[in-house]
This record gives structure tokens, sequence and C-alpha cells, in this order.
């Protein structure tokens, strides 16, 4: 499938400045039908959800809930779980915050002990069923990992991840944020028990979606007033979180990635080798997890340190000189920046690319960085 940039590129209106954006993994640029789709909704059928207006009238499914954020959802989720006490539950330092906080939180409530998986150089710092296996057993009731790590871009292989948690009854909840906007996300192929990701890092508006299956929803305690329904994903942990002009937009987003997902994989192969074969020449540049650009392997999502420059240093100097934006810092992922990979507290600094980001623009980043970095 070939795939056209520019047509692509028209769909952005925030596209048409004289801006790079590089910072795609702390949000994406909005798609103009999307914009169009919340001002129609707002001028024309702004009604009450449950009110019996045809235009306002919504699908739902049992499977689904909508809120502001994963973090919101996952919190949600974590007052909902019920386990028996001294039960485990296991986590990993490669995450964003999103995915660790609010399982302490449950682990507190519920008396649960938690124990940590670990990834090594040696498993290329990515986490596999082989890496948790020992730490399986029949009192695990709970594993979290991400999907993509929102700072090394390596992807985990979730389905083989998930049968190794279900072999011991447990189940696997998975933050998809960094993965959704690159690849399809198939929660049944997954095998996942959990699943979330933003929205409005999938070319949308500011709103997340969680999805549960039924046999997980079993071990949820419904949230809502004693008075309301219990039976979807929705009654249990919605507390009315979605907004609904928000939601009302996602057919939007799900028509523009339709079918899209080969291209814009195979696009997004080409940006991060320009990239990525830059940093691997220098040898004062660590990449941080896999050096390969195999899209097999990663999302174009690549942070580095430079020997001699701190990270917050390397971006400023490139903000004085560049209209390329891109940022430094621990992205949320601190556990992974300061324990795992023992960095300095100004982390690493991030490209986070997209489908709709052009070779000449990473190519004009390699010369902004050949400028500001130290001459070698």
């Amino acid at each position: 499938m070939t795939f056209d940039i520019s047509k692509a590129r028209e769909h952005f209106p925030a596209l048409q400045q004289d801006q790079v954006f590089f910072d795609n993994a702390g949000g994406s640029q909005t798609l103009a039908s999307v914009i169009d789709s919340i001002s129609q909704y707002l001028s024309k059928t702004n009604v009450q959800l449950g009110a019996s207006y045809h235009t306002g009238s919504q699908s739902n499914t049992n499977h689904f809930v909508l809120g502001s954020s994963t973090t919101q959802l996952f919190m949600n989720l974590s007052a909902s779980l019920q386990f028996p006490s001294a039960s485990e539950i296991i986590l990993s330092k490669m995450e964003h915050e999103t995915n660790v906080k609010p399982w302490l939180f449950m682990a507190e409530r519920l008396n649960l002990t938690v124990k940590w998986w670990e990834s090594s150089k040696e498993d290329g710092l990515k986490l596999t069923a082989a890496n948790l296996k020992p730490l399986l057993n029949d009192k695990v009731k709970f594993v979290a990992c991400t999907h993509v790590s929102n700072i090394l871009g390596s992807i985990h292989d979730v389905k083989s991840i998930a049968d190794a948690v279900h072999e011991v009854g447990a189940l696997f909840c998975v933050d998809g944020v960094s993965y959704a906007p690159h690849r399809a996300v198939d929660v049944k192929a997954f095998g996942v028990d959990f699943y979330s990701f933003s929205w409005y890092k999938v070319y949308g508006p500011h709103i997340a979606v969680l999805y549960a299956s039924d046999s997980a929803q079993q071990h949820m305690k419904p949230m809502s007033h004693y008075f309301n329904p219990t039976k979807t994903l929705e009654d249990k942990i919605g507390f009315a979180g979605s907004n609904y002009e928000c939601v009302q937009s996602i057919p939007a987003i799900v028509d523009y990635l339709s079918g899209a997902f080969p291209a814009i994989t195979e696009r997004e192969g080409k940006l991060q080798t320009i990239l990525l074969d830059f940093l691997n020449s220098r040898p004062d540049i660590t990449v941080l997890g896999s050096t390969s650009a195999d899209n097999k392997e990663r999302v174009p999502t690549i942070s580095f340190t430079v020997k001699g420059m701190s990270s917050k240093a390397i971006v400023a100097e490139a903000e004085k000189i560049s209209n390329y934006g891109f940022r430094w810092g621990h992205f949320y992922s601190k556990r992974l920046c300061d324990e795992v990979l023992g960095l300095e507290p100004e982390g690493v600094t991030r490209v986070s690319m997209v489908h709709y980001n052009t070779e000449e623009e990473i190519k004009g980043l390699v010369e902004v960085l050949r400028k500001v970095l130290p001459q070698v």
C-alpha cells in the first residue's frame, strides 16, 4: 500500500504551521475531521446522554469505558478490583507511572504482595514471557506491563506474556498508550484482560478508553450509585466521566486509520531508520533500548543520551536555532530512568515521530543535532 504523506498531512490543521512536531508521544496533532465533529456536535446535537432525542442517541458495549485519561481509568479500575488478601501482583519498572501507582494503591488497599518484574541488557531491556515466568505461581492474581515503552520504543510481545499469565489463572493488564498511535489494537488477538490507551495520542481529543473482558469483570466491584445498573463496564467504573462531544468524535479517527496501519508501519520504519543511522554512528551517543530500526522491534519513539552534554542542554540549544519541538526528561517513566537506566535527573532526550512526519523533517533534525552536539 502506497502512503501519500502530503495527503495525510492535509488532515491535520496544525501541520500547516511553521513548526515541526517531534513530541508526538506526549500528544499527537488532532485530525480536522475530529475538530469538525466536535464543533458540529456542540452546535447541533448537544443533548444529555440518555435523553430520548434521536440525534443524541449513543451505542454502548459491555467491554469498554471512556474517561479523561488512561491514568484516571486505571485508578478507577484499581479501586474496583477485588482479590484475596495476601495474593500477589506483578509490576515492572519499565512503565509510565500510570501503570504502576494505581496498582500500588490497590495492593495497599487489599493487603497484596508486590513483586517486581525485571529485564536486563541481556534481554534487550524488554519484558518477556521468559523473564516473567520465574515470578509466576498460583498466588499471583494480577500482572501489568506496557505494550510499548514511552522511553525505549520497544514493542513487547503481549500475546505470549498473556498466555504465561493465564497459565496461573491471573489477570493481565496492558498500557497501550504508546502502541496505539502506531499499530492496530486487537484486544482479542492480544489475549489481554484489560487494555487502555488515550485518544489524544491517536490523533483525537483528550479522552481515553479502557477494555475489560467479561471474565475480568467478574473480579470487579461496581463503584456506581446503589440505584444505578451495574451490567456494563461503563456502569461499574464510568462515573459519567466521558465527555460526550469527544466520545462521538472517535468514529472520525477510526475512519482515518481504517486499513492504514500497514502503510503507517512501513512509513514509520523509514523515518526511524534515518534518525537511528545518525545516532548509532556517533560514539558519544547511547540509544536507549534497541538500536535496531526494525519495525517489528520498535516504534519511532527514540530516546538517547550524549556523553558530555545534558539532555536539557541538547533541547535548549536546538530550540535556539530551529523550529524543531522535541523534549527531555523522564516522561513519567521515572522508575525506568532512575532505577533501571541509572540516568541523571535530566533523563533522556526523546524524539517521538508518527506517520505525518516527513523524511525532510528527520534529515533536518539530524543537521540540527550535528550543530548542537559536541564535535567528534
